[in-house]
C-alpha cells in the first residue's frame, strides 16, 4: 500500500482538574478497531503546525483562542497506519493548552471530527484503560509534561507502525 505523507500539529487540551481531552476514533474497514487520540489534525498548505493547532481546535472544539495561548512543541511522533483503506506516514507535533473550567464548559466537539464520541480523562484513568490510547504511555508522558513543564527541545517520542504494532 502506497503511504501518503501528513504533517499534523495535535493538541494536549487540558482544563483546570488536569483531564485531557481525547476523541475516539474508528476505522470503517476494521469493526471493533478504535482508539482515543488528541485533539488535532493535517496541516494545511500554507499554515505552519501552530497555526494548524489552532484552527484544529477551532473546528473540533468550537474554542477560538489566540495562538500566544499554546505551549511550545513538547513532543513530536511519526506514526505509520492505515485509516478506511489508505496508508499514512504521519508526523505529529504535540503542543499543551491549559484551559479554564469555563472554557472547558464550552467545548463542543464536532462529532463530524470524532465521530465515536469524546471525554476528559484523568491521568488515573489514562494509567488504567485497556483501550488503545495513542500516543502510547499517554499518562507518564503527560504526568510528567504537567508536573516538569514543557521541555527545553521536544521529546521525540518515537516511530511507530501502528497496522504492525499494537502496543506501539
Amino acid at each position: 500500500m502506497e503511504l501518503r505523507r501528513r504533517r499534523t500539529s495535535r493538541v494536549l487540551l487540558v482544563d483546570e482538574a488536569e483531564r485531557l481531552l481525547l476523541l475516539c476514533g474508528r476505522d470503517p474497514r476494521r469493526p471493533g478497531a478504535g482508539w482515543w487520540f488528541t485533539v488535532g489534525g493535517g496541516v494545511e498548505a500554507g499554515e505552519d503546525h501552530l497555526r494548524a493547532a489552532v484552527r484544529e481546535l477551532r473546528e473540533e472544539t468550537a474554542l477560538d483562542l489566540p495562538a500566544e495561548r499554546f505551549g511550545p512543541v513538547v513532543w513530536t511522533r511519526q506514526a505509520v497506519f492505515s485509516l478506511d483503506g489508505q496508508g499514512y506516514d504521519q508526523y505529529e507535533e504535540y503542543r499543551l493548552l491549559r484551559v479554564t473550567a469555563a472554557e472547558a464548559a464550552r467545548v463542543r466537539v464536532d462529532e463530524g471530527e470524532a465521530t465515536h464520541g469524546h471525554r476528559w480523562w484523568s491521568l488515573d484513568e489514562l494509567a488504567s484503560t485497556a483501550e488503545t490510547v495513542r500516543p502510547v504511555r499517554l499518562a507518564v508522558l503527560l504526568g510528567d509534561l504537567l508536573r516538569t513543564g514543557p521541555p527545553e527541545l521536544p521529546l521525540h517520542l518515537g516511530d511507530f507502525n501502528e497496522d504492525d504494532d499494537d502496543r506501539e
